[in-house]
Order: C-alpha cells, then structure tokens, then sequence
C-alpha cells in the first residue's frame, strides 16, 4: 500500500535529485524521496527514544508517585 503527496521543494534540491538520477544513482524522485524520508525518521526516532528515556529517569531520580 503507499500514499500519494505533494511537496514543494527548492529548486537546487530538485536539481541535485536531477542529477543523481540522470547519472544512474536513483531510478526517479519517488526512490529519492522514500529513501530521505526513511533516513530522516529513523535518526530522529532513535533521538525520541533517547528523549524518553531522559524523562524516565529524571522522574526515576525525582522519585515522583
């Protein structure tokens, strides 16, 4: 199953996706895209849960409840 959306992005950005994908590096902007946006979500989970596990153990330390 996939979703569609739309996005607007600068110009320069489309131009260097342009670039990797004329020179054979990516297929189309489709694979450039998935591929920034599963980067993009995996780094910032991984600084979520570290977040998380922040606040456990500052309320682990503060002994609240």
């Amino acid at each position: 199953m996939t979703t569609s959306i739309q996005a607007d992005i600068p110009d320069r950005l489309a131009q260097q996706a342009a670039i990797l994908i004329r020179d054979g590096w990516a297929n189309d902007l489709d694979e450039i895209l998935i591929d920034a946006l599963r980067r993009y979500l995996s780094s910032h989970s991984a600084e979520l849960s570290e977040a998380f596990v922040r606040e456990d153990l500052e309320w682990g330390l503060r002994g609240d409840g």
